[in-house]
């Protein structure tokens, strides 16, 4: 009998973290001081993070290699497996091979632990006593209270407050591993306080709670402020999924086809397609790295090209990227890691040199392929993560029509055994897709930096 669920041992994880920024044909235009218009340099950054992170932000070494702290905690969950999806397989009857990487057996309960372990590490080895954080629908937050109870620091997290409602016992998660909540816009900072008072019943963006966590973090010494997403340090730490991966296919004699990830900030596509994206690269291998996200907020397939601010306020510094603009407020859609109004600059510029390539789909038929794939293989995906599987069910089906026998790799970056309500909405039949429309879309991008 043919292998469904394939190991690797604890010896061989990876040892270093892969960083494309070494093989990229081209490189993201840097970082940009909105006040000089001059590249950022290290000290610009040093108020927020650690330094070896910000070495990791600018290097174009290839290889990084992952502290022996950090492995050691790794080893509760890494290597995470590969699975054949063949039940799916059966139910599609696709001659499509379909494979995905299970992150969801992680603590965290999602692939944000990847890079929580690390952050935390080099921040306590700094001297922090405190990180501030945002988080979406709680998955990074939930892996930086538990990073933090690892090493014994403080965890301020700011929670977009429509998924502050949505996702109760992520909230609880986080409380339970110690980490302080607010729900974002707050009135803990001037940030939100300004927010609220024009317009109290804004139910935040991931922008807004980035801008809340940065002012919390800045002006303490004892302070830094930790991101889960867009950065290319964090993709970095992601790499070890797609690392692992590709060991994994080796052993069944596979190599994938297309790669498959769900999009918001761009670390769970970066983990697991970057590794990927060096063959297509450095030898020319053929497989296609696609970006899903949602079409209510549809940043690489809609989203202008350019400079603009990662958060509301204006905090941080312009970024290279692809952006729906600062001031975009994404619908409350239960996928609240994907309301986002930018993306990494590195995979924005993959996406543009046409190394990888994006899709958007409503929340319903993304739903409607979660609730398939947890009939099929037994595991309820977070939504995030269903806009992946959704993705793979769509190229599964198009191998059928073609009558090819493609190999198809998805990540499954997190479980949805938290995201219950938002199921109990699918099927009641509440939700609502909400796709960005031309007219709104021209207001979003008028808000643009004019660089």
């Amino acid at each position: 009998m043919s292998k469904v669920k394939i190991f690797l041992e604890e010896k061989d994880m990876p040892r270093a973290w892969y960083n494309i920024q070494a093989d990229m044909p081209n490189l993201p235009r840097p970082a940009m001081n909105p006040d000089t218009k001059e590249p950022v340099g290290p000290g610009d950054l040093a108020p927020i993070f650690p330094m070896a992170l910000i070495m990791q932000e600018v290097t174009t070494e290839r290889w990084i290699e992952i502290p022996d702290e950090v492995m050691e905690i790794y080893k509760l969950w890494r290597p995470s497996p590969l699975i054949r999806a063949r039940r799916l397989e059966k139910a599609l009857d696709t001659p499509a091979k379909i494979y995905y990487k299970h992150e969801g057996v992680s603590p965290a309960g999602s692939h944000k632990l990847n890079t929580a372990v690390p952050q935390v590490y080099y921040n306590k080895i700094e001297g922090m006593k405190r990180l501030t954080t945002e988080t979406g629908a709680g998955q990074w937050g939930i892996a930086l209270s538990q990073a933090c109870n690892f090493f014994g620091l403080e965890c301020i997290v700011y929670m977009v407050k429509i998924s502050f409602q949505q996702k109760p016992y992520r909230r609880t998660m986080m409380e339970a591993f110690g980490a302080r909540m607010y729900a974002s816009p707050s009135d803990n900072t001037d940030t939100g306080r300004q927010i609220l008072r024009e317009d109290p019943d804004n139910m935040g963006s991931l922008g807004m709670a980035i801008s809340e966590a940065v002012e919390d973090a800045i002006g303490r010494d004892d302070t830094h402020y930790a991101l889960g997403s867009v950065l290319n340090h964090v993709l970095l730490h992601q790499t070890v999924i797609g690392l692992e991966a590709k060991k994994q296919l080796e052993m069944v004699e596979e190599y994938p086809d297309v790669v498959i990830a769900c999009c918001g900030g761009g670390s769970n596509f970066g983990g697991i397609a970057f590794p990927f994206a060096y063959d297509k690269i450095k030898k020319e291998s053929k497989v296609r790295l696609v970006a899903v996200e949602p079409s209510a907020c549809p940043t690489l397939t809609r989203g202008h090209h350019g400079y603009d601010f990662g958060d509301v306020a204006g905090f941080t510094p312009l970024l290279c990227m692809y952006s729906l603009g600062k001031d975009f407020m994404p619908p409350g859609i239960h996928a609240g890691g994907l309301r986002y109004h930018g993306a990494s600059p590195l995979v924005s510029q993959l996406v543009k040199d046409g190394i990888a390539e994006a899709q958007s789909y409503g929340q319903t038929a993304v739903f409607d392929s979660g609730v398939l794939f947890a009939r099929c293989e037994g595991i309820i995906p977070a939504p995030e993560s269903s806009h992946a599987i959704h993705g793979a069910v769509k190229e599964a089906l198009a191998a059928k029509e073609a009558g090819e026998a493609r190999t198809i790799l998805f990540n499954l970056s997190g479980h949805g055994l938290l995201d219950l309500p938002s199921y109990e909405f699918y099927l009641n039949q509440k939700l609502v897709d909400q796709p960005l429309s031309e007219e709104s879309l021209k207001q979003a991008l008028a808000g643009l930096p004019q660089i």
